[in-house]
């Protein structure tokens, strides 16, 4: 390296002092950690199922559980610390069989003479026993002692599972019971025979098993089972009729809904100078507040427009902005009313004038609603009226004069003859046409 600094004119760097820690090293210099090596998470794999591949030490996960008790980590074999356990090839019986059958396999020493491990396993089912005194209130039409006896024995036997019981009923000697016969004729009797057998004063358990129940079940399945793909097919049609018919119901009752807070809306704006209700004087007799607040007449009505009284220094002129709430469709038919009206877009924005020109328009947005809503309804009707007349043949539904008469482009009364073409004009502008399918919001 120096030769070749030598070769470029480089300052070649001062030669370090030759000692003899340079040369046979210092065991006290201070080395360098070796940065553990940290495992990449794969691509597409989360962080809770990465962090179960490893432990602490990134050890790799065993096969299998161990008992170890250190977790994952593997443990090194320890040989030659202790002798190893003796093993021996030796017979063993199975608790479970009857016939003394005799098996072998390999066992530790010190095990010898232990009960076989898997004997916990047999569990049996305790199937009671009577006696000829007892069979005498066991006794029933229809069931003889032989067909009882030979039925507790299978259920003795196959451990309560009728449908082996039934497979294994000797159909040579009594007559063919079904699954459910079988069942009700054993809980019956364990029924009777707890009750007989338990002491006086303490209520014993009772086995109640519904056969016309079950069989009811039972055939309910089959014929589940037994569908053909039409039936599927039609079931599938009927269930999603029916979730368009919820569906439709929903809309209804939420049209309910707004008609009538419109209907409010109307009627506040109506009569805004109806009293209001009574109310403690000695509780709220700092919250009263003037009728003719510009915010309180402009929340009841089909527009809320923001307040600029707490955001600082802001235009009057902002105060007639419509808010982004109010769709297109509306705001084109408000621009449409005004210039049929004869009211500018942008009046000059006084206090006085803003205030009223923000209630006109939602008074406009209000009554556009209304005609909605109206249309709405108009259309139920309509649709009402045609199920009702192709249902029943040759009749005519009549509907009351309070629901089918005038026409909503009509006035309250006959005085405003003064202007009949504007009122007609402005009607026209908003008047609402279609199926209740048809956005009313924008």
């Amino acid at each position: 390296m120096a030769d070749v600094r030598d070769i470029l004119d480089l300052e070649r760097p001062p030669t370090p002092e030759i000692t003899k820690e340079t040369i046979l090293g210092n065991d006290k210099l201070k080395r360098k950690p070796i940065a553990p090596k940290v495992s990449k998470r794969p691509e597409g794999m989360h962080r809770e199922v990465f962090a179960l591949l490893y432990t602490d030490n990134k050890d790799a996960p065993p096969v299998f559980p161990t008992d170890t008790g250190q977790g994952y980590k593997q443990m090194k074999a320890k040989l030659g610390m202790r002798k190893v356990r003796p093993w021996k090839w030796m017979p063993f019986t199975n608790p479970a069989r009857t016939d003394g059958a005799v098996f072998y396999h390999w066992r530790r020493v010190a095990d010898e003479g232990k009960e076989y491990p898997f004997a916990k396993f047999n569990k049996q089912v305790p199937v009671p026993t009577y006696t000829d005194s007892e069979y005498v209130q066991l006794h029933i039409d229809g069931w003889s002692r032989a067909e009882t006896d030979h039925l507790f024995d299978l259920c003795r036997r196959f451990d309560l599972r009728f449908i082996v019981v039934h497979d294994r009923w000797d159909r040579t000697r009594f007559q063919s019971r079904s699954v459910e016969d079988l069942k009700e004729r054993y809980y019956n009797a364990c029924s009777i025979l707890a009750r007989m057998r338990a002491p006086p004063g303490q209520e014993p358990k009772m086995y109640v098993f519904d056969a016309d129940h079950e069989r009811r079940r039972k055939e309910q399945l089959r014929r589940l089972f037994e569908r053909t793909p039409e039936q599927v097919e039609e079931e599938q049609t009927l269930l999603s009729e029916l979730r368009k018919i919820e569906a439709r119901k929903k809309e209804r009752e939420k049209k309910q809904q707004d008609l009538q807070k419109l209907i409010t809306a109307a009627d506040s704006q109506a009569d805004p100078r109806r009293p209001d209700k009574k109310v403690n004087k000695k509780k709220l007799p700092h919250q009263v507040r003037p009728r003719n607040d510009s915010s309180n007449s402009v929340e009841t009505a089909g527009i809320k427009f923001p307040d600029f009284k707490n955001s600082g220094v802001s235009v009057r002129s902002q105060r007639m902005k419509l808010p982004a709430s109010v769709g297109q469709k509306k705001i084109k038919a408000i621009e449409t009313m005004l210039t049929e009206l004869g009211v500018e877009l942008m009046p000059m924005p006084t206090e006085e004038i803003c205030q009223h020109f923000n209630e006109l328009r939602s008074d406009m947005v209000l009554l556009y609603e209304l005609k909605q809503a109206l249309a709405t309804c108009d259309y139920d009707l309509q649709t009402l009226r045609h199920q009702y007349e192709a249902l029943n043949p040759g009749k005519t539904l009549v509907m009351p004069g309070s629901i089918s008469g005038g026409n909503v482009d009509e006035g309250p009364s006959s005085t405003q003859d003064t202007e009949p073409v504007r009122q007609r004009v402005v009607s026209e502008i908003i008047d609402v046409v279609g199926s209740p399918g048809t956005p009313s919001g924008s």
